[in-house]
């Protein structure tokens, strides 16, 4: 029988990380020493500085919650798992790559988040676990952006700052480069997740839930699972069909469609938000999610006043997530605020110098590891060290397109298990999951992705 095990709250991992990082600014001798108040204060000013993403989520609450009250949630659910019944491998390998294309087109994670819930739900209606849910989403989503093609927020970011010092690059390796990397790490990530859901299917004592965890997947997930013979009314179906075209339509909006050339939303789709659909961010998906969750809640025929005790339960339950989103966001606002950040991208390039291509790759690859974990931002990360990385990279006649990728593989990674994620924080906190049983489970598929990625690099770093 499983021992129940006492683990640290996110809240309590984000502070003592934010606590060490204060240390630490103590230590270094050329940072700026944290005071009291920038400790202190550190998770207010991540609330501010994630506002955009926190609203995001606050609505995304409520939106859950109107389209739960329906009842076509439940019942699409249990109609799904039916019609899948004994596919349900090959549900798993479609929604990860389909979340892998979102990564690598356009960096999609504080995104996953609304989808955390629909997929715990579902994989529970399916003989699964929550923890795949939650695996399903993280993998799927962070192996694209680990093997970033397009995506703005990272390999467009890289470029932008090594041509911001003059160093060009040349975008079709750039695109060659990740589109193997996402392909391998997808690939390996896909044979663990599905490895550990057959184990869980066939016995449920496999499951590396705790006692804890179980206890609250049975509550929330088991106990609440609708009648599997239950069918969609015709109403249900409609809420269903506005409730996926939500999603389908936020995605459009945040795929940059100009920088890929696509000028067939121009003109017209800025009707609605003022800004046309490829330059929506989290403030117009937070509207949009707001005039969706109205729009279905008078579909469903639900009452107003119904409407808003609904809404404000949806959002009541969903506020820790923003309350973990913001904590994490404050440990990169103290990192700023020391210089922490400059003072270690600094130590590593000139650590770099003079090394063959052989060993360059691997150790700049590792090298962005502890960098990843300080500054979990992707465009940030790509901002403050690629005019350095770069820099050197192409003082010493290396690849500087398999620098990019470098980084993005690296920093993906991290951003698979780091607990300084908002996304991972609050995706894991909506599917009842703790940090410690993910930490658990996605240390055998991060350290296999880890060794492919530096392979791929370091043969790229050769050739080039």
């Amino acid at each position: 029988m499983k021992k129940e095990r006492k683990m640290l709250s996110s809240f309590t991992i984000l502070l003592i990380i934010i606590l060490a990082l204060a240390v630490l600014s103590w230590i270094i001798p050329d940072v700026t020493s944290a005071t009291l108040p920038d400790i202190l204060l550190s998770p207010a000013f991540g609330f501010y500085d994630a506002k955009d993403v926190c609203a995001f989520v606050i609505v995304l609450g409520g939106f859950l919650e109107i389209v739960k009250k329906t009842g076509a949630l439940d019942n699409g659910v249990a109609t799904l798992v039916r019609k899948l019944h004994g596919k349900e491998e090959i549900m798993i390998a479609v929604i990860m790559f389909i979340f892998s294309i979102g990564g690598t087109t356009y960096g999609m994670c504080e995104e996953t988040v609304p989808f955390y819930l629909l997929m715990a739900t579902t994989m529970v209606a399916a003989g699964f676990d929550t923890l795949v849910g939650a695996a399903t989403i993280a993998l799927g989503a962070g192996v694209g952006v680990l093997g970033s093609t397009i995506n703005p927020f990272c390999t467009g970011a890289a470029i932008s700052a090594l041509n911001d010092v003059n160093i060009s690059t040349n975008t079709a390796i750039i695109d060659v480069l990740g589109l193997i990397l996402w392909l391998t790490s997808y690939a390996v990530a896909l044979f663990f997740v599905l490895r550990y859901a057959k184990k869980v299917k066939a016995d449920k004592g496999s499951t590396i839930l705790s006692l804890q965890e179980q206890e609250v997947m049975k509550r929330e997930f088991t106990d609440k699972e609708v009648d599997k013979d239950a069918t969609l009314t015709a109403n249900q179906s409609l809420v269903l069909v506005l409730f996926g075209l939500t999603f389908v339509i936020m995605i459009i909006g945040f795929i940059p469609w100009e920088d890929l050339g696509v000028t067939i939303f121009a003109g017209w789709s800025d009707f609605l938000m003022g800004n046309p659909l490829g330059a929506w961010y989290f403030d117009e998906g937070t509207t949009w999610f707001l005039i969706m969750a109205i729009i279905i809640g008078i579909v469903g025929r639900i009452s107003e006043k119904d409407f808003v005790d609904t809404f404000l339960t949806g959002v009541g339950g969903i506020m820790p997530v923003v309350l973990i989103i913001a904590t994490a966001r404050g440990a990169t606002v103290l990192m700023s605020t020391t210089g922490l950040g400059d003072y270690i991208v600094t130590v590593c390039a000139e650590a770099l110098e003079g090394v063959p291509a052989g060993i360059y790759a691997p150790v700049a690859y590792l090298l962005y590891l502890p960098l990843s974990f300080l500054v979990p931002s992707t465009s940030g990360l790509a901002s403050l060290s690629m005019p350095i990385m770069g820099g050197i990279t192409a003082k010493l006649g290396f690849s500087v397109e398999t620098m990019i990728m470098i980084f993005s593989a690296g920093n993906g990674l991290v951003n698979l298990f780091t607990p300084t994620s908002g996304a991972i924080m609050g995706g894991l906190s909506i599917a009842k999951v703790d940090y410690a049983t993910w930490l658990k489970f996605v240390i055998k598929p991060v350290v296999a992705i880890a060794i492919v990625n530096m392979i791929v690099v370091t043969i790229a770093m050769m050739v080039l």
